[in-house]
């Protein structure tokens, strides 16, 4: 009897381990659907690929990414206009978003592209906007580069700082304060000395530089604000609004483009440097919307022309080019009104990122007393991390 007591007993341990290991396959299997659902919220959801952006591209690496990519695509289109010859600004304009939209839609095909929100917490009206106005800025820009003098050019650009400061304080209610509007003032100053060598004035140049200015700054505005109001990512707006930016380039290619296009010679030569610009043309509009998503858009403006007063400083430095002492002393100035500016955004940020703290505090003890009057355990109720 004891060889079967002892039997039974070893049989009983038996089926205790049994069910020890079953609980803990079942755990381990819970455990493992809970990472693969995390996973998948953080990259196949809006709120997962918005919350990634924001970790691996700050401010500084997308501001980073748009300047470098922007001195790239500056050297490629001299290369396309130049040696290449293809002088037809709104075709080449419509060619890097035909690029663009391939590059997304083999990143869609691979299931590489960033999930949109629902199409219910963005209005299509904001989406066609959108587009709209980046087809108008973009084409009126190349169109007023060809047809102005470059200080007139100039002076289109920094005529954009004020409109963007006008237009949030209409359209957002957002104010700057008085320190941002003194730096402004000193960088848009210092740009105009630099770069401002000559004024030719050309009626019809004029008149695109001026109508260029509005959806230029209205660009930047819905592209920053959008992505930050909502869970955009730059990806997934500019899937969105491309094809609205192609309709109107395809609108617009007629009317200001001069005729010729289908007879240029599209040779393998010709066309792998208009290749190149695309490939660059994507990747400064992901870079810009980036950028435009991780600061403002007068942080972008501020960008741009801390391009201008580098490509300056370099062609000087490097190339030895001459542009005299008057647009040295003004360089230096933008150069530092911009560092002040970025000062003065880092002190924002540092003073935001302190008051932060505390309203979590605040948040997580109303939380807490909102789950013992409801007699809950703290455990049993999911909290996301805002």
């Amino acid at each position: 009897m004891g060889v079967w007591d002892s039997i039974l007993r070893g049989g009983g341990g038996g089926r205790r381990f049994i069910k020890r290991k079953d609980s803990d396959a079942g755990e381990a299997g819970r455990a493992l659907e809970e990472l693969r659902g995390s996973l998948y919220n953080e990259f196949h959801t809006s709120e997962g690929a918005k919350r990634q952006q924001q970790r691996f591209c700050g401010p500084s690496v997308a501001l980073t990414f748009n300047f470098v990519v922007a001195v790239g695509i500056i050297m490629a289109n001299k290369m396309v206009m130049g040696a290449v010859g293809f002088n037809f600004p709104v075709a080449l304009s419509l060619i890097h978003y035909i690029a663009a939209w391939v590059l997304m839609a083999v990143l869609k095909a691979l299931y590489l592209l960033p999930i949109a929100p629902p199409s219910k917490s963005t209005p299509l009206s904001s989406l066609f906007a959108l587009g709209a106005v980046m087809s108008f800025s973009t084409g009126f820009a190349n169109i007023s580069l060809k047809h102005n003098s470059v200080g007139f050019y100039q002076m289109a650009k920094i005529a954009v700082t004020p409109t963007i400061v006008a237009a949030e304080f209409i359209l957002l209610k957002k104010k700057v304060s008085l320190q941002k509007v003194i730096t402004l003032a000193v960088v848009s100053f210092g740009v105009a000395v630099a770069t401002v060598t000559d004024l030719e004035f050309n009626l019809f140049g004029a008149c695109v530089a001026v109508a260029w200015i509005i959806p230029s700054a209205v660009n930047k505005i819905l592209w920053s604000n959008l992505q930050q109001s909502g869970n955009w990512t730059a990806l997934a707006l500019m899937w969105k609004t491309t094809p609205i930016t192609v309709f109107f380039f395809l609108v617009l290619m007629p009317l200001l483009d001069p005729p010729g296009l289908l007879s240029f010679n599209w040779n393998f030569r010709n066309s792998s440097a208009i290749m190149i610009s695309a490939l660059f043309g994507f990747l400064l509009q992901w870079s810009g919307a980036l950028a435009l998503g991780a600061t403002s858009a007068l942080a972008h403006v501020v960008l741009g022309q801390f391009k201008t007063i580098v490509i300056m400083l370099s062609s000087y430095l490097v190339f030895n080019s001459d542009p005299g002492f008057t647009s040295l002393c003004g360089a230096i100035i933008a150069l530092g009104g911009m560092s002040v500016y970025a000062y003065l955004g880092l002190k924002e940020s540092a003073g935001g990122g302190k008051r932060a703290p505390s309203t979590s505090r605040q948040n997580s003890h109303l939380l807490k007393s909102k789950v013992i009057v409801d007699g809950e355990k703290p455990e049993t109720r999911p909290v996301d991390s805002v």
